[in-house]
């Protein structure tokens, strides 16, 4: 169903086309916020994390980075999942169907315990492989550093997958202010941790990885305790023992392993050009890691801000309301534009002090300037048309078209264009960086014109 029809069928019903906005300026101000902060409290323990690190050396710097790419692969999965639950959740509360809401949240955390329990065993299975193929030639001093980091935080990862069910559980209410608190208490644990042990003891990337689990366990223990109090609006109730919901199950999956696969192949197509990266020594794996670091504060508003908007969407298109999806789209994506003009304009005063603290190479850290200022600009121009559009689009259920479009775009674009841009234009490790930049323009123009054609507004995952 197109939008026009969907405001046709609203007329027609007799219902007041623009009689109330879901989410007020107020509220969406109160939605936002928290989980930019959130996000940023993330973003900056990973930044002190590594600047603690870096004070054993480069090696130890590349060794955590590689395993964190690993690890992103496997967050971004629960993050599907959670997406999904979150987009079925909404969609009923958006219908008034509290009870199939409540009954997709239990369902999201059981389901995501089962395969974060999978994963976990897989990891440690596949270790070996991981750590000895997957990156490529590397030194002794640097896979020695990974690999101490990669057999205490893969533990973690059941708890990972169970903090980012219960977060989601908790914005898809509207209540994004006590994921942030919990991050919060977590993230200061974490720092002071690691200040501890890293810098007091010299325990090094053990210790920052033994700090990462400890916060990883509390964060996933409070928002589940939380979650299960009964003032909760969506109520985990035993979900141990509750019977599997295969119909409800489905739903969920219709939404995330659509967005898992896209982030797989995400990950993966950088776990393969960072193997190659590894080619280019230790101080294009280091700028590549550091530039990484920063450019996410750059890009915070928007990740951040689109977790929010996969509740509003959901919760529209559930009320059947079309035109408010098409109003918050619009709305939300002048936000992020904005929001990066800011953190780019941020990030790039404080960058001499960052670098400072990091104290790398003369070249890495030439590269990590390089990087850092091409991607603001780029960020800011076409960032909202690649990344906050899929968003919609999977919120409203339609979540094929942008995984098909992404999983191409990835190979074609960003593995493609890195060989071409990397090797054969002896690009070095940048190359990787201008392939991304074609991937995101490619996108863009595909998701504007599926947008423009209005094809999403026919979907409705329940």
């Amino acid at each position: 169903m197109t939008l026009k029809h969907a405001e046709k069928r609203r007329r027609r019903d007799g219902k007041c086309f623009n009689e109330k906005r879901f989410f007020s300026n107020r509220s969406l101000f109160t939605l936002f916020l928290p989980l930019i902060i959130e996000q940023g409290l993330e973003y900056t323990v990973g930044m002190a994390a590594s600047m603690m690190v870096a004070q054993v050396g480069e090696s130890a710097v590349s060794g955590v980075s590689l395993v964190d790419f690993v690890m992103a692969l496997i967050i971004s999965i629960f993050a599907a999942l959670a997406t999904g639950g979150s987009v079925i959740a909404g969609q009923y509360l958006g219908h008034e169907d509290k009870q199939n809401a409540t009954n997709a949240a239990n369902q999201l955390v059981k389901s995501a315990l089962l395969l974060s329990v999978v994963i976990t065993i897989l990891l440690y299975l596949g270790k070996p492989l991981i750590l000895n193929y997957l990156f490529g030639s590397i030194s002794k001093e640097v896979s020695d550093a990974a690999n101490h980091y990669f057999m205490i935080v893969t533990i973690s990862v059941p708890f990972l997958a169970l903090y980012n069910s219960g977060a989601a559980i908790f914005r898809t209410i509207g209540n994004a202010k006590l994921p942030m608190k919990v991050m919060l208490a977590m993230n200061i644990l974490n720092v002071a941790g690691n200040a501890i042990l890293v810098s007091g003891f010299h325990i090094g990337v053990v210790g920052v990885a033994i700090l990462t689990l400890v916060s990883r366990i509390g964060a996933a223990l409070i928002i589940l305790f939380l979650a299960h109090k009964k003032e909760c609006e969506l109520r985990l109730t035993n979900f141990f023992t509750e019977t599997f919901d295969k119909a409800m199950i489905k739903r969920i999956l219709n939404i995330g392993a659509p967005f898992g696969f896209e982030n797989g192949m995400f990950y993966l197509g950088r776990l393969i050009v960072l193997s190659v990266v590894s080619m280019f020594g230790t101080a294009s794996i280091a700028a590549n890691s550091v530039a990484g670091t920063i450019v996410m504060f750059e890009a915070l508003p928007g990740i951040a801000i689109n977790l929010g908007l996969s509740v509003i969407i959901s919760r529209c298109v559930g009320a059947d309301d079309f035109e408010q999806a098409n109003y918050y789209k619009r709305k939300v994506r002048a936000i992020i534009h904005i929001g990066f003009i800011i953190s780019s304009a941020i990030v790039l005063l404080l960058m001499p002090i960052i670098m400072h603290v990091y104290n790398l190479s003369t070249q890495a850290t030439f590269l990590t300037w390089t990087i850092v200022i091409a991607h603001a600009i780029l960020m800011i121009l076409i960032w909202p048309s690649g990344y906050m559009l899929p968003i919609v689009f999977r919120s409203a259920g339609d979540a094929k078209f942008p995984m098909i479009i992404s999983s191409l775009s990835m190979i074609f674009c960003r593995i493609a264009f890195f060989y071409v841009f990397a090797i054969g234009f002896h690009m070095g490790m940048l190359g990787t960086w201008v392939a991304m930049f074609v991937d995101w323009g490619v996108k863009s123009l595909i998701y504007e014109w599926h947008d423009k054609n209005e094809k999403w507004t026919g979907f409705n995952a329940i």
